[in-house]
């Protein structure tokens, strides 16, 4: 019912989104006498406002169809390597005589970055894929909306997250180097474990956490306490809806994305109050820069997608609830999973002294879980000063943490 009630809500509300963007254009339109007047900027201000936060926001485009490489621009191009109704594997192809140009003449390692299925579409990773792109060959899982999939094409779960990073790994070919960013952390670790234990010869080389809860029980969140106090019918009653019409996947179970949003900003809400008031300021001084931040980071922040009812109950039970993976109790198709199976496989860890998504400690726990891998095959670094989204994105990522997992990924690629 409630998603059913967002809809109604939704498609209620345009014929005022449509008085507000006539409005907009009329007060924004230069031809207009009072147009420059501060009236006249606070209407436009208040009219783009209302047409900006009512709007849908459909899935964002990567945006990145080059990077500069030793001062010199390499083409992209975007290229879907393998897929299924839930996930497409993307990768973005270096363009060789650009490449060559550049002076690059090794092949690059090939890396997975796995996406958090947590609510936003992997396009969030978009300053993590570009930093990337200057020295590997990278891969990143793009996950579909599940309200996308009709219900005939079958369940999606905990476990089907594990089959995809196996599945997605053999794809690619070789042994490639795999990060995962923040919520695939577990299901990455325990892929990599039953691929060490049955010897894959295209288990990871390396893998690299950043800001995931490998182990919950350390430091806990806000939201790592909402999921103990809460029982787990209260999830299974409170939280998942089922998908209306028009949709692809009507009928299908979901933790619908617009419920994430709502629980994301509830955490900040003054911030998203002040940032709001900012934009409408911006709008009204005519400040572009102001303007374009804004808008470049709500535009990504506001597009959500909805998951699927059992994987995000069994993220809750098994993650945040029964802690199985730490605890060495996940079982994955009858088959316990063995963290000693790892003994080849790199790891490093990376998180954000100021994480309040998953608390300094739950990622680190991986070295601990993993005792067979090799001391000097480990790197563990805390960056001072970043919160969640810092830890992946932004100036401490691009200029402290990136140099120190390419470092990483090229000694491990040595090593092979």
């Amino acid at each position: 019912m409630l998603y059913l009630l967002h809809e109604m809500a939704y498609y209620s509300a345009g014929p005022w989104r449509a008085v507000a963007q006539a409005s907009r254009d009329f007060w924004g339109n230069k031809a207009n006498p009072i147009a420059e007047t501060e009236f006249g900027r606070k209407m436009y201000a208040s009219a783009e406002l209302f047409s900006t936060v009512t709007r849908r926001y459909g899935k964002p485009d990567w945006r990145l169809d080059s990077v500069e490489i030793n001062g010199t621009p390499v083409r992209i191009q975007v290229v879907e390597d393998w897929a299924s109704p839930w996930c497409k594997l993307i990768r973005f192809q270096r363009d060789p005589t650009d490449l060559r140009r550049a002076g690059v003449k090794k092949p690059a390692p090939a890396v997975l970055v796995v996406a958090p299925l947590s609510g936003h579409y992997a396009t969030l990773l978009r300053g993590t894929v570009q930093e990337f792109l200057l020295d590997h060959d990278v891969y990143v899982t793009d996950w579909v909306n599940a309200r996308q999939v009709p219900v005939l094409e079958g369940r999606f779960d905990f476990y089907s997250f594990i089959d995809h990073v196996r599945d997605m790994l053999r794809a690619i070919g070789a042994r490639a180097h795999v990060v995962a960013v923040c919520q695939p952390g577990p299901p990455v670790l325990a892929a990599a474990c039953l691929m060490s234990e049955d010897k894959d010869p295209l288990r990871p080389a390396s893998m690299t956490f950043m800001g995931s809860p490998i182990d919950a029980r350390y430091n806990p969140t806000v939201t790592n306490d909402l999921a103990q106090e809460k029982p787990f019918t209260w999830f299974k009653s409170n939280m998942v809806h089922t998908v209306p019409p028009p949709y692809p996947g009507v009928g299908r179970r979901v933790y619908p994305g617009f419920v994430q949003l709502y629980s994301f900003m509830s955490m900040n809400e003054e911030r998203h109050k002040d940032a709001h008031w900012a934009y409408f300021n911006s709008l009204v001084d005519d400040d572009g820069d102001g303007i374009e931040k804004h808008l470049e980071f709500y535009d990504e922040y506001l597009s959500v997608l909805d998951l699927t009812e059992e994987f995000y109950l069994q993220t809750i039970d098994l993650v945040f609830q029964k802690f199985a993976l730490p605890k060495g109790e996940l079982i994955h198709h009858g088959r316990p999973v063995r963290l000693e199976a790892v003994t080849d496989i790199a790891l490093m860890t990376v998180e954000g002294e100021k994480d309040d998504i998953s608390g300094v400690g739950q990622t680190q726990a991986a070295h601990e879980m993993c005792k067979n891998i090799p001391q000097e095959m480990r790197e563990l670094y805390v960056q001072p000063g970043a919160g969640h989204y810092g830890v992946f994105n932004g100036r401490r990522f691009r200029q402290e943490i990136y140099p120190r997992i390419r470092d990483f990924i090229a000694r491990s690629e040595a090593a092979l």
